[in-house]
């Protein structure tokens, strides 16, 4: 079967591997000149299996509140006149329900799990050097309220089947021994040792060569400006679609089955077909540092509780990333933000690197209300959706490729995950809102 796959970040290129591996012709289109160009790009490059807590609860609502109007806010709500928009801050609120919250943890535990053993798998066949570590999250906290209030989730994830440990300020340094400076104003905090981390660029672009090696096709360069359904109803199906080619020139490009991995520019494309997605854009935010004092700086991947902060260590860089900023598709860096993030890491590791000349980049993570990602098929029987992974791009894009490509190959996949137009093993809502047509 020939299978078209729309984005070339780290969803689109693990959809391609798998479906490649299971005997399908895959070709891939991608806007830009090469894979991994967005989302995928510069993030935090952890593997948090452990912190999938999706942001709305009620605890980040009060926060948001708090923030309002700060330029530097770990959460920056800039409101707009677009009805996704409020459609997405109204369902946002009602995901912050208790039995709601502890619904959408499950889910996104359970393809994250899953995807963590899946890159795993792939790395020990395949082998590629992309900066990994395998020494676990440490998360810390220097606020007692937010310490305790961690507590309940850490245990959550405990019986989930993952070991996200509560540990001590003198466990923390034993850990990390860079940040003893800090050893006064941390209160605690928990450590999972089977977490990760790694450069999420270099892993796509790795496999996607990879994966060009064993026939799959690129079409970089290609902008996909829409999709041509025929039929209706059972019987509607997506034949072909409609791209600016490199060259320029419109054409329409043919295949049997197409997979959107589109992340934030998924919405406005499929919306034209009936099919509303509960998506909107967080520009999050990070900054690469070169490392200068090999043992001042971090070597286990850091959560920063107070500030929204990830740290990785990649080598000779540190990457830091974090915050967001819900302000439509713009990808303009703000002073502020950026200067916020340096400020803090002077200070977490002052001498460690050169402050003075980092590298800012912003993405635009595709939120889900529920944080949980839309996999599965559409209300369109050949047209399948990978899209939507929010702020855990790098810890389900594996997983999430996997599944797709069982999904569209006919079989269940091997987790109990709410998977779109698929039977559930045990009767459950799904975490992201239904689709409309």
């Amino acid at each position: 079967m020939k299978v078209i796959v729309l984005g070339a970040g780290i969803a689109g290129v693990a959809s391609a591997w798998f479906l490649n591996k299971a005997g399908h012709d895959v070709t891939v289109i991608d806007r830009q000149p090469g894979p991994a160009q967005e989302t995928s790009f510069a993030n935090g490059c952890q593997i948090s299996v452990s912190h999938a807590q999706p942001w709305a609860n009620p605890h980040t609502l009060l926060k948001v509140i708090k923030w309002l109007g700060k330029e530097d806010a770990p959460l920056l709500f800039r409101l707009r006149p677009e009805l996704l928009q409020w459609k997405w801050c109204v369902q946002f609120l009602r995901e912050c329900m208790p039995h709601r919250i502890d619904h959408n943890i499950r889910q996104i535990v359970a393809i994250a799990e899953y995807s963590r053993k899946t890159l795993q798998t792939v790395r020990a066949e395949i082998g590629m050097d992309y900066d990994a570590l395998t020494r676990g999250i440490l998360h810390f906290y220097t606020d007692q309220k937010e310490f305790d209030k961690s507590l309940a989730a850490a245990t959550l994830m405990r019986e989930l089947g993952c070991p996200r440990n509560t540990v001590s300020v003198d466990e923390i340094i034993r850990l990390e021994p860079a940040l003893a400076g800090l050893r006064n104003q941390m209160v605690g905090g928990d450590f999972t040792a089977t977490d990760e981390s790694g450069d999420i660029y270099k892993f796509t672009c790795a496999l996607a060569a990879k994966a060009a090696e064993r026939g799959v096709q690129f079409r970089f360069n290609t902008t996909v400006t829409r999709l041509l359904a025929e039929g209706s109803g059972a019987h509607q199906q997506i034949k072909k679609i409609e791209v600016i080619a490199a060259s320029g020139h419109h054409e329409t490009v043919q295949a049997d089955a197409f997979v959107v991995a589109l992340g934030s520019f998924s919405a406005p494309l499929l919306k034209p077909l009936g099919i509303n997605l509960m998506i909107y854009p967080g520009k999050g935010y990070s900054a690469t540092y070169h490392v200068l004092n090999p043992d001042a700086a971090p070597t286990v991947s850091l959560t920063d509780d107070s500030h929204k902060l990830v740290l990785s260590r990649l080598g000779d860089r540190l990457r830091v990333a974090g915050t967001c900023e819900l302000n439509g598709y713009n990808r303009a860096l703000n002073p502020a933000r950026c200067d916020a993030i340096t400020q803090r890491v002077r200070s977490l590791f002052p001498g460690a690197c050169d402050y003075d000349h980092p590298t800012y980049w912003a993405g635009l993570r595709p939120l889900t209300p529920s944080n949980v990602p839309y996999i599965g098929r559409s209300k369109i029987p050949n047209l399948f959706l990978n899209t939507g992974h929010g702020t855990l791009g790098w810890t389900m894009g594996c997983g999430s490729g996997r599944a797709i490509a069982d999904i569209i190959c006919g079989r269940q996949p091997d987790l109990d995950f709410a998977f779109l137009g698929m039977p559930h093993r045990e009767p459950m809502q799904i975490g992201s809102p239904e689709l409309t047509g």
